[in-house]
């Protein structure tokens, strides 16, 4: 009788065990919506009744929101952990580094790429990062931590990386580019789209003429800018998110810019293709810091330990096209994105990849001047007429007062 009682109860246990839904077995993770799970030995709720607002700063379409059935990434921090989130944009390291040295805004969290974080770290701009608060930095490839950008990995953790091409399309160009220098053929003028940043626009110029895309001389980004000035007559445009309208919309026959982004815009304008130049492409990695001004930083080490979370990173990953640097996110990535050849290049362009570093002050400031001046010049063209009706308008004055004066003497009589 004991016996039967026994296999009874190992038989109603086994029942409740099947009976109990999927999600029991999914240790160690807890729901925040119907696509969205965490971890669960974390303290989420920590700050929750605070009324704690962190200011978020990072490029424009560069975080899952909402749109096209995607996750509000923002919006499932926000219920997890009671923390509203003021979250802004930026279109280049250049614009978000005036803005932090300004001190016109307080922000926690910023996303800058590599060479802009070291100058940061230089400056001592950033936060040493407590990763006692970030364990999901294990998430992290080996491969993409102690980057020389943060050596000693105090400052940072990789969000997405990108590589440089160009983005093309099909049925306004006969042959497809292969080279950098392909941006300097006539056959394209007024349907070039460059990058409108200094250090992106330089380093094709420098792949096209075979110098460093880190310039270590004054000298040397005089003849590279100089370059870039010969093109310009070309070029239809300087852009950065403006390259999503104009391509899509077919403004323009060929343009560069960033992988995630040229999976975006051929997703929507199948006519569009991508090719990494023979040359080379610029690798860069983008990552979240706090900046020493916050005035939050242990929320701000929570905010970027939740976009470490694998649901978390797949769904960006997935909404905005990049590179993820966490094989566990690769692993359930979509099967296009994952198979994708711009996403995730093979070895060869690999191969032929450079990274963007640090340069000196002197350098640095060299090819600001450089560049505002290269954008302001007018080869002939605009600048010429500009000149020509600034004659015209003076010459029309003197004539005016001309008459004035002979009316004037002619009244004396």
């Amino acid at each position: 009788m004991k016996q039967m009682k026994r296999l009874a109860a190992l038989l109603l246990a086994a029942a409740m065990v099947f009976c109990m839904p999927l999600s029991a077995f999914a240790a160690g993770t807890m729901e925040v919506n119907e696509d969205v799970s965490v971890s669960d030995d974390y303290d989420w709720t920590r700050f929750k009744g605070q009324n704690m607002t962190l200011n978020v700063y990072n490029w424009g379409e560069y975080i899952s929101n909402g749109s096209d059935d995607s996750v509000d990434v923002v919006d499932a921090f926000q219920k997890l952990t009671g923390i509203h989130v003021n979250y802004t944009t930026f279109d280049s390291n250049e614009s978000l580094y005036a803005k932090l040295k300004s001190g016109a805004a307080d922000y926690d969290v910023i996303i800058p790429s590599d060479y802009m974080v070291a100058k940061m770290i230089s400056e001592g701009m950033l936060a040493k990062l407590n990763f006692d608060n970030i364990p999901n930095f294990q998430n992290i490839d080996e491969v993409y931590r102690n980057a020389d950008y943060d050596p000693a990995n105090e400052y940072t953790v990789p969000y997405m990386l990108c590589t440089t091409g160009i983005i093309y399309n099909t049925t306004m160009v006969d042959k497809a580019p292969a080279s950098w220098a392909d941006l300097w053929d006539e056959q394209y003028a007024g349907n070039i789209l460059m990058f409108n940043n200094s250090r992106d626009a330089y380093a094709i110029a420098a792949f096209a003429t075979g110098h460093s895309i880190n310039p270590q001389s004054t000298e040397e980004v005089d003849e590279v800018v100089g370059h870039l000035k010969a093109q310009k007559p070309l070029v239809q445009a300087y852009v950065m998110d403006e390259i999503f309208d104009k391509m899509i919309g077919g403004e323009a026959a060929i343009g560069v810019y960033y992988s995630g982004d040229a999976i975006t815009m051929i997703d929507d304008n199948p006519d569009l293709a991508w090719v990494f130049p023979e040359e080379g492409s610029v690798l860069s990695v983008d990552s979240m810091c706090i900046p020493t001004t916050s005035e939050h930083q242990e929320a701000a080490e929570m905010f970027i330990n939740f976009m470490c979370e694998t649901d978390i990173g797949k769904a960006n990953a997935e909404y905005i096209g990049y590179t993820t640097p966490m094989e566990c996110v690769r692993e359930v990535l979509d099967e296009d994105l994952a198979d994708s050849e711009i996403a995730f290049p093979p070895e060869e362009i690999e191969a032929k990849e450079k990274v963007f570093t640090a340069l000196s002050d002197e350098v640095n400031n060299e090819l600001d001047v450089k560049w505002s001046e290269m954008k302001s010049y007018n080869e002939g063209g605009s600048g010429y007429l500009f000149l020509l009706l600034l004659l015209a308008m003076v010459a029309l004055a003197c004539f005016n007062i001309w008459r004035k004066v002979r009316r004037r003497s002619r009244n004396m009589y």
